[in-house]
């Protein structure tokens, strides 16, 4: 029996059997687990990777493998694009969040399958980069495609790359809370009744994945023993500001050295300044090697010179500042080499460095206050280690709630709550103040495409402009007289408003109003000599398609009182924006954003 004739009657059978929230409750499940899948798949390809060159090759031949490897790993990653995907892989959450605003939820088949392909090969061979993203943007791709496949609407679909997320985030971490809030900051979906149960079901389907095929492991096995101090509440307000400005630095570096990539055109060339500039980094740090949880856990169990023993130059590591020195040369470095690894045409995601760095700056900052010499007694290292990943986490990524839920959740229990929560707001409030949109949303949240917690914004932004433009106006010449308006377009036309258009490049001149031509077009004498050019008018605000956000456009309206605006496209007249049909596509939009499933 041919696919399409089973899919049919499967739909068939649903519509008369199974209601739409409770499909949609099925559905859920089945990407929270196929979420969980990919996450598997993903991190045990990257560990055999990374197993069979660092446990070996390096170990046991030669340190400038370090080198090599990066180089290697991003012309894999290359070849596999090119030849087998034969398709633009993107970054993780910053594609799948484009898919959202822009693409109404649809994301291509491909994605279901692109990060799985590069994302092990650029981690696996030393890329300075994470897995979440990617493993969140193959779920995504999944739950995408799965929703089309049943043909359910927007709304399901974004609500089930939402499932996806939470699945992703809480097969990885085995934190189901923290993976909910997540999909909630970071793709701005609505907390209703309609949308939390789906998002609990997958996150509880994925963690029981993760469990099946992980067991108890934990990318963070530890557990907190140093208590909360109140004493050290000034402490950890003094962390929150240390985590806004690396915060603020993270943001830059990824920034400039992406807008850097980005002028470049050649993906060769991009390859080779990116990768030998990576091999570089890594070959004189090699703790910026692939994800870096060894170094974070060996942080936590205060082995700090078991992380920098591969140090090249042999540095002391007797001497605490020295240690400090080169711990605080890891936060530096990390974002470079992450930039690095995307900018050479890596995959990855930004999830795992910000880990990385957040959780090196807050020992470094602990280990300076307990080696000052300034105060009688001593912090914990690891709590303030701990805390650190969350403050650089709600600062980097704009997502407070998940830094403090994620890091209580992994530590099993939630004796830091408070300084995680003074961290992390401190952290996120300066940034935002700063750069009020986070890495991962920046470029769409620049063009006014990102989706927000902001109902009128979100549903703005989800409008479609090319819907909402009317071609069907007569344009008139400039050198038009009286009589030609009167039989060529009064006559012809429905409209009361009418371009006055050049004829040779077609830019727009003016609009004449059909409430201007009433006074003089039954008085025949005056056909021949008056022009277009004598009774045209500046059009009240002008509408340019390849400029203006939707928001723009209802600001435009609101301005400037008129009912229709004329479009530019390219430079030239394109048609018109009418006020009716702006409300009634927006009051459209706005039902189909808050219909409850």
């Amino acid at each position: 029996m041919p696919k399409q004739t089973i899919l049919k009657q499967i739909l068939i059978w649903r519509a008369k059997h199974i209601s739409h929230k409770q499909f949609v409750y099925i559905l859920s499940i089945i990407i929270g687990f196929t979420s969980g899948v990919g996450a598997v798949v993903l991190k045990n390809l990257t560990h055999f990777i990374q197993h069979l060159l660092e446990g070996n090759l390096i170990k046991y031949y030669h340190h400038a493998f370090y080198f090599l490897f990066p180089i290697i790993g991003l012309t894999l990653v290359y070849l596999t694009i090119k030849y087998v995907i034969r398709n633009k892989v993107s970054h993780g959450i910053p594609s799948t969040l484009y898919a959202i605003s822009k693409r109404k939820g649809i994301m291509k088949r491909y994605q279901m399958f692109g990060s799985i392909l590069t994302a092990p090969l650029t981690v696996g061979f030393g890329g300075s980069v994470g897995l979440e993203g990617p493993t969140v943007a193959t779920g995504a791709a999944i739950g995408s495609n799965i929703a089309r496949m049943f043909h359910l609407n927007q709304t399901s679909r974004t609500l089930l790359i939402g499932c996806a997320a939470a699945g992703a985030m809480s097969a990885i971490f085995k934190a189901p809370i923290a993976a909910i809030i997540f999909a909630i900051e970071v793709f701005s979906l609505d907390l209703t009744i309609a949308s939390m149960l789906p998002l609990l079901l997958a996150s509880l389907s994925a963690i029981l994945t993760s469990y099946f095929f992980f067991g108890d492991d934990v990318l963070l096995p530890f557990k907190i023993e140093d208590k909360f101090i109140i004493s050290d509440v000034p402490f950890y307000i003094i962390l929150g500001v240390f985590a806004a400005i690396i915060s603020l630095y993270f943001t830059q570096v990824y920034d400039k050295i992406h807008t850097f990539f980005d002028k470049i055109n050649s993906p060769i060339k991009r390859l080779i300044i990116g990768g030998i500039g990576l091999g570089f980094l890594i070959y004189f740090i090699p703790p910026l090697y692939g994800e870096g949880f060894d170094v974070i856990n060996n942080l936590l169990v205060g082995n700090a010179e078991k992380a920098l023993e591969n140090n090249l130059m042999q540095m002391d590591l007797t001497n605490i500042w020295i240690v400090i020195l080169l711990l605080f040369g890891l936060v530096i470095f990390k974002i470079i080499a992450s930039s690095l690894t995307f900018g050479a045409g890596g995959v990855g995601g930004i999830f795992a460095p910000t880990l990385f760095m957040g959780s090196i700056m807050g020992n470094c900052f602990a280990k300076t206050i307990n080696n000052c010499g300034l105060f009688n007694t001593p912090v914990s290292e690891s709590n303030f280690t701990l805390v650190g990943m969350a403050g650089l986490l709600a600062g980097v990524l704009h997502a407070p709630l998940t830094a403090i839920f994620l890091i209580a959740e992994l530590t099993g229990g939630y004796e830091l709550f408070i300084p995680l929560m003074l961290t992390a707001t401190i952290a996120f409030g300066i940034t935002k103040y700063f750069n009020p949109h986070s890495v991962y949303n920046m470029q769409l949240g620049r063009k006014g495409e990102l989706i927000t917690h902001d109902k009128d914004h979100a549903v703005l932004t989800l409008m479609d402009i090319d819907k909402v433009i009317e071609t069907n106006f007569i344009s008139i010449s400039p050198k038009m007289n009286l009589g030609d308006i009167v039989h060529q377009a009064i006559v012809k036309s429905n409209r009361n408003i009418f371009p006055v258009v050049s004829e040779k490049n077609r830019k727009l001149l003016g609009v004449i109003l059909l409430d201007d031509l009433r006074p003089i077009m039954f008085d025949q004498t005056l056909y021949k000599d008056v022009t277009a050019t004598d009774i045209m008018q500046p059009a009240p605000e002008i509408i340019e398609l390849e400029k203006d956000k939707m928001t723009d456009i209802m600001q435009k309206f609101q301005d400037s009182s008129a009912w229709n605006l004329p479009v530019i496209k390219d430079g030239m007249y394109f048609g018109f924006i009418s006020k009716s049909k702006l409300l009634t596509a927006y009051r459209r939009q706005l039902i189909n954003h808050t219909k409850e499933n």
